[in-house]
């Protein structure tokens, strides 16, 4: 098997943890196949470059522009089995053997989030494309399959659901973050399908009830653009709301190791890596019940209404207060994580990667 990659969004949050977590344990496995990585070669771990089996081909176009489809086509070797876009943003003009992970439908099922016709219509083509050519499709959801079914009439049968995997539980020895307060934890890029606007209006309301400072790890960029009711109250509660802007991964899981809960109230999510990584911690986490995110939590999560700011209010109330939730919650999230397996996502995308490189059978007559 020869098999490439677009390797350009293992930086990237979300996407990129799939990347991380997937190619090494899918190189390694499979020393028999050739992977070549298309990227900018400094992003490439050592641990991947120096496998025999791995071959880097520098790609430095970025996502969703023009130029990925001309250096993509360009460079994706002539002789592979499979190319594997980890993203729906495929090369159009691309008619090999062809694999593609979905995370989401964001920029067709939520339009009025994304700004520029532009993007959205070379949202709508690339998802035309894929149901057309690729022959095979990965989706870390159900909720996502059924959304590409529905948005971009994808058959369900040509859909794979494989949820992402989750690591164990680290050792309980990340630093604790700057500060003595108790707080809540709100992990995300700062967009507004993730409704912190409502988050931080509903914090305000009962702030005289708790003790909590709201932390919020993400880029403020996006705040700063969006509703102007909700930075005012951000404004009001600046010594209450905190914004930590991008911070790495080690610091992280001091945030998350310390905090009294994790907070995510988003409209849309493909998957949602924050209420698991929050639940390796034994940190209850606050979600909303719309996506996929009722999906991926099960029963170890407190659910909230996320265009009800009073409902989101009573449940950050509840979340700290009602000791007896925390420790189910607790309990049933360190149950629930081990629900979710890197290994087994593994094992289940290679088996994809060969259903999809595999010819189609002859046609009977």
């Amino acid at each position: 098997m020869k098999i490439a990659i677009d390797f350009r969004m293992v930086n990237s949050s979300g996407i990129g943890t799939v990347i991380k977590k997937l190619v090494p344990r899918l190189v390694a496995a499979h020393p028999e196949s050739d992977f070549y990585l298309l990227g900018r070669e400094q992003e490439i771990p050592s641990l991947l470059k120096d496998s025999r089996n791995v071959c880097s081909i520098f790609c430095s176009s970025l996502i969703y522009s023009l130029s990925e489809q001309f250096e993509l086509l360009a460079k994706i070797p002539s002789e592979i089995d499979l190319f594997w876009s980890p993203h729906y943003n495929i090369p159009l003009f691309y008619r090999g053997r062809l694999l593609v992970t979905v995370h989401d439908v964001f920029h067709l099922a939520m339009p009025q989030y994304v700004k520029g016709f532009h993007r959205r219509l070379y949202a709508r083509v690339l998802f035309l494309a894929i149901k057309r050519h690729a022959a095979g499709i990965i989706c870390d959801s159900h909720f996502t399959a059924r959304e590409l079914h529905y948005y971009a009439g994808v058959d369900p049968k040509a859909i794979t659901v494989i949820h992402n995997g989750m690591d164990a539980a680290s050792a309980f020895n990340e630093p604790a973050p700057v500060g003595d307060r108790p707080y809540l934890l709100f992990v995300g890029n700062v967009k507004p399908h993730k409704n912190l606007h409502r988050l931080v209006l509903a914090f305000e309301s009962i702030a005289g009830q708790i003790p909590h400072d709201l932390i919020i790890v993400g880029k403020k960029d996006g705040f700063i653009t969006g509703d102007g009711e909700a930075q005012n109250a951000a404004s009001r509660m600046a010594g209450r709301i905190r914004f930590t802007g991008h911070i790495d991964d080690h610091a992280l899981a001091g945030y998350y190791a310390h905090a009294d809960a994790l907070i995510l109230p988003s409209l849309y999510e493909g998957f949602g890596f924050p209420p698991l990584e929050a639940m390796r911690y034994g940190v209850p986490a606050m979600v909303s019940d719309r996506a996929s995110l009722p999906e991926v939590c099960g029963d170890a999560a407190l659910y909230c209404n996320p265009e009800n700011i009073e409902d989101i209010a009573k449940s950050l109330v509840r979340i700290v207060s009602d000791q007896k939730l925390r420790g189910d919650l607790r309990k049933k999230g360190l149950q629930r994580i081990g629900t979710f397996s890197w290994d087994k996502c593994a094992d289940l995308t290679w088996q994809a990667i060969l259903d999809a490189a595999a010819p189609p059978l002859p046609a009977k007559r």
